[in-house]
């Protein structure tokens, strides 16, 4: 088989393991979402394993679950994204920093001068998760009794995405001359004043930093629903997604990369990396027991409240030893219950039995060897399921070492990943290119 295909691997941090039960497992941080000195030697072992990039993904509300499942979780807090990626910015040289920032609760400006500044500190290694956050509790802390529309949020997005590459395009990239002798410091033909005007916004600019590295930084977006694989092929260079077979990859792949043809867009200036939890075992059995005893650290009024999540329902009044019953749609994440009812319907597994799988991680796991992990990846890249994966690891830093000691190696001897960087920004080690300013 040709080895033309690679795939691109990026770690999803929040800023730590997104397992509940991760905190827990003997040997792991359990301190990791505050403690810098440790969050710092991750990323610099990722950079070690030649990973594309450092997700720090983001929330703008404590978890909407109950008190007392809530107060077991390590995922309810954690460092805002731009402070902390700026700081990991200093800490390494070559791996791509993402951050998500919500395009509902915050203004087109802030975002474009937040991701403009973390791209020129990083050296043109800034990307944009863009995000129109479900939880309805964010409302709450940004003046609203109710969460806007789901659709309503994509609208918005949609706009709000033309207005901050409009922002990052405000100056040429040699609109400052800093001529000395003159005293010349920019040059006003190359400003460029935006002045949008739209349904959601009303920006005038221009953006009072040049423009970014890379152009823009690289944009990444993490719907499923109708709404966002739209977004997606309209905008995204990479797509988080969160299929739960192959079979569910290759659909969403084929749905995604078509629609951005149809558009215009190269099919291949987007990189589809699915969510991915890999448990690594010197056996198979091994690997198993690791998964089996992470699942039986999550406590069961965690589980319950995940499901709850989830559904966008409360869930701890159905029949925990009976199935699930029907669940209709609410203004939450539509593909996240989504999810939860086909998991249910796919291995018929009771509201305990689901529970539990959301309560730790229910979503697409690859549990086994370096090199049944390095099988299955390469199927997935091969059959266009992917264009490789968003890491997410079982606990920390063990599971992430693992990963990088034991099953980059295997990959890297394969042909399949890159034993060093391209380049030195994240849209060239990613392949993308560099996009053009509209205005000069």
């Amino acid at each position: 088989m040709a080895q033309s295909r690679q795939l691109r691997l990026g770690a999803f941090m929040r800023p730590a393991s997104i397992h509940t039960g991760a905190w827990r497992y003997p040997g792991a941080w359990p301190d990791a979402n505050f403690n810098f000195p440790r969050l710092r030697r991750l990323a610099q072992t990722l950079e070690r394993a030649r990973f594309d990039a450092f997700f720090m993904a983001d929330h703008l509300a404590v978890l909407n679950m109950p008190l007392e499942a809530l107060k077991r979780s390590h995922t309810a807090t954690s460092f805002e994204p731009f402070t902390l990626l700026s700081a990991l910015a200093g800490a390494t040289e070559h791996i791509g920093l993402v951050a998500t920032a919500s395009t509902t609760f915050d203004e087109a400006y802030h975002i474009a001068r937040r991701f403009a500044s973390l791209d020129h500190i990083s050296g043109g290694r800034a990307g944009w998760n863009v995000v129109t956050t479900s939880n309805p509790d964010a409302a709450l802390n940004f003046g609203l009794t109710d969460h806007v529309d789901h659709d309503e949020r994509y609208r918005r997005a949609r706009e709000f995405y033309d207005v901050v590459t409009g922002l990052w395009d405000s100056w040429a990239d040699d609109a400052f001359i800093r001529d000395v002798e003159s005293g010349i410091f920019f040059d006003p033909a190359r400003m460029h004043v935006l002045d949008h005007k739209g349904e959601h916004l009303s920006v005038r600019g221009p953006l009072n930093i040049a423009r970014p590295v890379q152009g823009w930084p690289v944009i990444v977006q993490a719907g499923s629903s109708e709404a966002g694989r739209q977004l997606a092929a309209e905008t995204a260079e990479a797509v988080f997604t969160a299929p739960a077979t192959l079979a569910d990859g290759r659909r969403f792949y084929a749905d995604v990369k078509g629609r951005m043809e149809k558009l215009g867009r190269d099919r291949d200036h987007m990189k589809i990396l699915p969510a991915c939890f890999v448990v690594v075992g010197d056996t198979l059995e091994e690997a198993k027991a690791k998964r089996a005893r992470l699942d039986s650290l999550v406590h069961y009024d965690s589980a319950i409240a995940s499901l709850s999540v989830a559904l966008g329902h409360d869930a701890s009044r159905f029949d925990p030893d009976g199935p699930l019953p029907p669940v209709p749609e609410t203004n939450q994440s539509k593909s996240g219950r989504e999810r939860a009812i086909q998991l249910a319907e796919r291995e018929g597994l009771t509201v305990r039995q689901l529970a539990q799988r959301l309560g730790g991680y229910a979503g697409l796991a690859i549990v086994g060897t370096p090199a049944s992990i390095a099988d299955t990846m390469e199927e997935w890249l091969f059959t266009e399921g992917s264009d490789g994966f968003n890491i997410m690891f079982p606990y920390l830093p063990g599971g992430l070492d693992d990963f990088a000691e034991k099953v980059v190696p295997v990959l890297q001897d394969r042909g399949l990943f890159r034993r060093d960087y391209e380049g030195t920004t994240l849209r060239e080690n990613l392949g993308l290119p560099r996009p053009a300013n509209r205005f000069f």
